[in-house]
Order: structure tokens, then C-alpha cells, then sequence
């Protein structure tokens, strides 16, 4: 379901708050396009520190496996990446559905490797949004639909039970879009 309790300013607020504790910058510096290896220096392990951050802040659990890594488990190995570490036309056609116009530099026979720096604080936050979204109609403790937000305004918790909201994680979701384009 759709929820309407975060807003989209309070999760890049937030993403904004775990790359500054992360990666030590200027929060100036952090624009909606920025990419986040690229112009904020972010490395690898970055992600990973930045994801938990986000993961203690909103009660929820992102994808720990790359999109691409799910193309190619449920499309079949040389689907999403060629044997030179290329990008497909397939890969580039998911990609592009997945994140629209937040990866416009997107091309068939690119280096695998050079899709992470194309991740921006804005393709960060509309995956949070994404899982946000996956809230259930119904509290699984009490059945209720109920569904408030907590007073900082970064939680869903049920108004019945108080019980705080489950989401759905990061890799199902990817799993559950791939089937429906399948």
C-alpha cells in the first residue's frame, strides 16, 4: 500500500543525515543528483554503513543484493552481464524501468563496474520510498488498519496495537518487480 506517513523530505532528510555521518561531508555538498561515489566519494563498505543507518532509522531492511544479481538469478546467468562484465540490452531495459530517469547514462556493453557510481542520493531515496510503500493494509500483531506516524516522524506504528509497521525488504521487492515485467 502506498503510504503517505514519510514524506519524501523526510527521507532524503534522513539519507542526507546517514551520508554526512558516513562519509564525513559538507551537507551542502548533498544535492538529489549527486552521485554518491562520484561527487560525495563514497566507497563500497560506504553503502553498506549508509544502508544500516537508514535500515536503524526507518524499521525497515534494504536489498543486499544488487538488481543486477537478481536479473541474472531469475533470468538466467549471462542475462543482466556478458562473460566480460558487460551490461546487456536486457540489464539496460530493467535498469532503466527500475529507476527511470535517475540512471540516464545507462548503455548496453558498459562495465559492470561503473554502475554503482551512477547511483545518486535520489535513486537511494526512491528505493526507501519503494519499501515504505510496500507497507501492509493491516497490522500483522492486531489486524487493525490503523497506521500513524510516530512523533519523529520517521516510523509507522499502528494506532491500535502500537506496533511498529513491517515492510517488506529490499531484495523481495526487487524479486516481486522482476516477476511482474517477467
Amino acid at each position: 500500500m502506498k503510504q503517505s506517513f514519510i514524506s519524501e523530505e523526510k527521507i532524503f532528510d534522513e539519507l542526507k543525515k546517514a551520508i554526512v555521518e558516513t562519509l564525513r561531508c559538507d551537507e551542502g555538498a548533498i544535492k538529489p543528483e549527486s552521485s554518491l561515489i562520484t561527487d560525495l566519494g563514497a566507497e563500497s563498505l560506504d553503502f553498506l554503513d549508509i544502508n544500516y543507518r537508514l535500515e536503524q532509522a526507518f524499521g525497515m531492511k534494504t536489498a543486499r543484493h544488487f538488481v543486477l544479481e537478481h536479473i541474472e538469478e531469475m533470468f538466467g546467468e549471462g542475462t543482466a552481464i556478458d562473460e566480460n562484465g558487460q551490461l546487456t540490452e536486457k540489464a539496460i531495459e530493467l535498469l532503466k524501468i527500475r529507476f527511470g530517469e535517475n540512471m540516464p547514462d545507462l548503455s548496453p556493453g558498459m562495465d559492470m563496474d561503473e554502475v554503482p557510481s551512477l547511483i545518486t542520493v535520489q535513486s537511494m531515496a526512491g528505493g526507501i520510498m519503494d519499501i515504505l510503500d510496500s507497507l501492509p493494509e493491516k497490522c500483522s500483531n492486531c489486524g487493525n488498519s490503523a497506521w500513524k506516524s510516530s512523533d519523529d516522524g520517521i516510523h509507522i506504528r499502528c494506532g491500535s496495537c502500537g506496533e511498529n509497521a513491517t515492510f517488506t525488504n529490499g531484495d523481495d521487492l526487487t524479486k516481486e518487480w522482476l516477476t511482474k515485467i517477467q
